[in-house]
């Protein structure tokens, strides 16, 4: 006998796609292919923070790169940079335009993202040469 059963969905709350979440609340509007819930013609791709990211990834990957080819230095600024570029875009870009960038609230986000790009810069001016 199982001493945990699988526990029954609650009837009293419906399955909610992601898609009509806006900061966290049900957006009880629907949608249409044409408007969106704030009447402003839909843009492709849908959020302008999408193209942010994919730059603060392509960034990122270049700064990858430099770290591989042997100026690590070189590449964990630029690493530092795109998260540094990345927290800036995420605080100028409303939630619903943010794409990916955003995970948590803004300021988590931001605070997170130009932390670590600051801690890599940090890091990255003061570890010092190793001989050999």
């Amino acid at each position: 006998m199982d001493p945990h059963p699988p526990l029954e969905p609650p009837e009293d709350v419906p399955p909610v796609s992601a898609e009509r979440l806006v900061d966290g609340k049900i957006d009880s509007e629907e949608d249409s292919d044409d408007l969106p819930r704030d009447g402003r013609p839909r843009r492709y791709p849908s959020t302008v923070g999408g193209a942010f990211y994919l730059l603060v990834l392509v960034v990122t990957s270049i700064g990858m790169g430099i770290v591989v080819l042997g100026a690590w230095r070189t590449g964990v600024r630029w690493i530092g940079a795109a998260l540094i570029f990345g927290s800036l875009i995420r605080l100028v870009l409303p939630s619903r335009d943010a794409g990916m960038l955003a995970v948590r609230s803004k300021p988590i986000d931001a605070l997170m993202l130009s932390a670590v790009g600051a801690a890599l810069f940090f890091l990255a001016a003061t570890i010092p040469n190793q001989p050999g």
